[in-house]
């Protein structure tokens, strides 16, 4: 590793590309233009954070690291059962499903010789864990805080902040005085919750919207302050700041699993051969080998419906970096409507319906391959580099830009590091 050299990410979650202008986001717009953009950035699919988050610690699509989405099925005892990726437990019953975790190493795995890694998060449980899902730096989060090798972090010295705006300020402060200024680790990500949070319950382009952006951008300053503060005195940090994905609007809701009934596999679904693994404005299909033929087969009719966009199975499904395995059979992207919001915003998105999870109609959601989810922004300041990346970037090339920065092996990602000076 290149002496004294560290790298930061810093997550502004749900904060799509297009919203980067001087008019809504006036630091970010400016950090942009004295850096290097990502003018041609995009999510992985599933669009949805506790994917995202495995493929920015693992520089992987999700076929390689095997996070399937949000909601997950796994095959236990003989029956796919699908589980909340988000609950703190939910890595519990992936061990006990399959043996282990993430498929691929994370980056604390990969720095945890050389200065160490430390993640704080106010977002989800499981998004937060899949940044380290098999304990070898530091996570911080408000369901609880672990050290390498699993330990608990003591209540005292836990993260603890609301989940809101205010969290987010918290947070921030606290990991810029104790992670930059004091710990300094070798590798740190701070994944703010907003303005993704926020818009799970209000329009896109409202005012909570626009007041979510500019806190969100506050946290983003105090990081490129303190930042600038440590280069000042003489380190060379690389600072990485962007999102997963974008948003898009609810418009109408679709319980896929009472379609397959109506379409006769009510007994498939019962018996767990068959299952529905809602992803917002997507859905992954999953079958046993038994379950497999029978769900194929009304693949066909399923295309036909008017709130299906696009059906992928096998190499269409690899094509969008998800591999057919683990009992993945097919992908629904759900489709669009060219309506207008209140704000003027364009597009409604039909939303697969997901379990003691009411659709917020009207409100933002993300998760399948729709044009305005799948266009995060990343901006790379080394203190050098500017322009633009010249070349289509995504959430995997994070991870090995990281890892040359730090002069690292650069091999096992399916991401490139960025062209920094």
């Amino acid at each position: 590793m290149k002496k004294s050299r560290r790298a930061v990410f810093v997550c502004c979650d749900g904060l799509g590309r297009d919203w980067v202008r001087r008019e809504t986001t006036p630091v970010l717009h400016d950090l942009g233009r004295n850096s290097l953009w990502c003018d041609a950035h995009t999510a992985v699919f599933p669009s949805v954070t506790r994917v995202s988050a495995a493929s920015v610690s693992t520089g992987c699509l999700p076929g390689r690291h095997g996070l399937h989405g949000n909601r997950m099925g796994l095959l236990e005892r003989g029956r796919i059962v699908v589980r909340d990726v988000g609950h703190p437990d939910f890595r519990t019953h992936m061990r006990r499903a399959t043996g282990r975790t993430l498929l691929v190493p994370s980056l604390a795995e990969r720095v945890a010789g050389v200065g160490g890694f430390i993640a704080f998060s106010n977002v989800s449980p499981g998004a937060a864990y899949f940044l380290d899902p098999d304990h070898f730096g530091y996570v911080y989060h408000r369901a609880g805080s672990y050290a390498p090798n699993g330990e608990p972090i003591a209540s005292a010295d836990a993260l603890d902040v609301s989940h809101d705006l205010a969290g987010d300020w918290a947070m921030t402060q606290r990991f810029c005085a104790e992670v930059l200024g004091d710990r300094r680790p070798t590798a740190a990500i701070l994944w703010l919750a907003n303005p993704d949070l926020t818009l799970h319950g209000v329009p896109l382009g409202s005012p909570e919207h626009h007041d979510a952006l500019g806190q969100t951008e506050r946290c983003v300053l105090e990081v490129f302050r303190t930042i600038e503060g440590l280069r000042d005195g003489g380190e060379e940090i690389l600072l990485l700041v962007g999102s997963d994905h974008g948003q898009e609007t609810i418009g109408a809701c679709i319980d896929l699993s009472v379609w397959l009934v109506a379409h006769g596999l009510g007994g498939e679904l019962e018996a767990g051969e068959v299952a529905v693994a809602g992803q917002g404005t997507a859905a992954l299909l999953y079958a046993t080998d038994r379950g497999r033929g029978r769900l194929l087969g009304v693949l066909d009719e399923m295309r036909s419906a008017p709130w299906a966009d696009e059906i992928v199975v096998e190499g269409d499904l690899a094509r969008r970096g998800h591999a057919a395995r683990g009992g993945v059979v097919a992908a629904v992207n759900m489709a669009r409507q060219d309506n207008t919001n209140a704000y003027g915003i364009r597009g409604r998105r039909y939303v697969a319906a997901e379990p003691d999870k009411p659709a917020a109609i009207g409100s933002g959601q993300h998760g399948g391959w729709g044009t305005d989810e799948t266009r995060p922004f990343l901006i790379a300041n080394d203190g050098r580099s500017s322009g633009t990346a010249g070349r289509p970037t995504s959430l995997v090339d994070i991870a090995p830009t990281i890892v040359r920065f730090l002069g690292l092996p650069v091999e096992g990602f399916d991401g490139a590091p960025l062209p920094l000076d």
